[in-house]
């Protein structure tokens, strides 16, 4: 097919005569007007079809589609007309050389504006591409911009005839020593966009570390993850610990409510149905106490001085637990002064044996 193309193109080429430079000519004049063509399909046609859809990405991306499709087409004309033109074996190949290092830089810069323009779109896709978040394209337009870059200089060594082979041995060796000297950083780095897509919590929820840090998600950054406690002290969490570590999200699950507990004693001998409505009614009584579950009072065990029960209540979120519980614990213990509910506390008694006399 290749010596038919090429047939066809002497045979056309006939009709300007046999000058080499006129045949060269002739080629750069239609890969203009080729080129022209395609730009004019690429920005009319194709633009008209991408500004029907919904989203502005494609329009972005035709818009940066043209400019190497046309240098393409045109240098690829050029490239034919060198072949006509008598030069040296060595000026042809440098001149080839350099025209296909043209086209690749032409696709390299789109590849680079390409990556970003869908970097946005995932990242407006997060319940599909929940890694992709704003917080977090910075890196991964980092890492594909790099990834492009490595590309390029990869073919374009291959285009000069560079050894790429000892350059990427040495590029692995250097590859090994930056890692060994930043595995800590590239080990938070890597457990911060495990993090994000796997989404344990999120900003602004209230999480318990198993080292025992209590907090609110203030920040969720790419090397650490920040908590801010209810002492208003910001802690500041290595994100390959925070990984490894067990956690507890108190704002997880379906709602931001939370189940508090307090527990209580009263003494034997006590009226346990009025305890019970005691309980009830503290809980009722306290605006921060969903009614939705409802409150409830379980007696647990007999302890030592008396039964151990616990009052249970649902709070709109996990902020109120601390202020919830103080006032409860008060008011409870208000009431139960009142009723004459004693609240037991450890009784020991003590015998003193008068010790035998002894013989005279």
């Amino acid at each position: 097919m290749q010596a038919d193309s090429q047939a066809l193109l002497n045979e056309f080429l006939q009709v300007f005569g046999d000058n080499l430079y006129v045949h060269a000519a002739v080629i750069v004049v239609f890969a203009l007007l080729a080129a022209k063509l395609v730009d004019l399909v690429v920005s009319r046609l194709v633009a008209r079809w991408a500004k029907r859809s919904r989203t502005d990405i494609d329009d972005r991306l035709v818009e940066n589609l043209h400019k190497p499709l046309f240098l393409s087409v045109l240098l690829f004309g050029l490239a034919l007309a060198l072949d006509r033109i008598p030069l040296s074996e060595g000026v042809i190949v440098f001149l080839m050389r350099s025209l296909k290092t043209l086209v690749l830089l032409a696709w390299a810069g789109f590849a680079f504006k390409g990556t970003s323009i869908l970097l946005d779109l995932f990242g407006q896709m997060e319940q599909r591409f929940a890694a992709v978040q704003p917080r977090t394209l910075p890196l991964f337009n980092n890492v594909t911009k790099i990834l492009v870059a490595g590309g390029t200089v990869y073919f374009l060594f291959l285009i000069w005839g560079v050894d790429v082979g000892a350059w990427m041995a040495g590029a692995g060796i250097v590859g090994i020593a930056v890692g060994f000297a930043a595995k800590d950083t590239l080990a938070n780095l890597f457990s911060g966009v495990f993090i994000v897509a796997d989404a344990p919590y999120q900003v602004g929820d209230f999480i318990v570390l198993d080292s025992g840090e209590r907090g609110r998600v203030s920040q969720i950054g790419l090397r650490s993850t920040r908590l801010m406690t209810r002492d208003d002290i910001e802690v500041t969490v290595p994100n390959a610990v925070i990984a490894n570590a067990k956690i507890t999200n108190e704002s997880g699950g379906p709602s931001e409510k939370e189940r508090v507990r307090v527990p209580v004693a009263v003494a034997y001998g006590s009226d346990v149905d009025r305890v019970r409505e005691i309980l009830m009614e503290v809980a009722h009584s306290n605006g921060s106490i969903d009614a939705h579950p409802e409150p409830r009072v379980r007696f647990r065990s007999f302890g030592d001085s008396g039964l151990n029960v616990e009052l249970l209540g649902w709070i709109h979120e996990p902020v109120l637990r601390g202020r919830v519980i103080d006032a409860l614990i008060i008011e409870i213990y208000q009431r139960f002064g009142v009723e004459g509910i004693e609240i037991p506390y450890p009784k020991r008694d003590v015998y003193l044996h008068q010790p035998p006399a002894s013989d005279p």
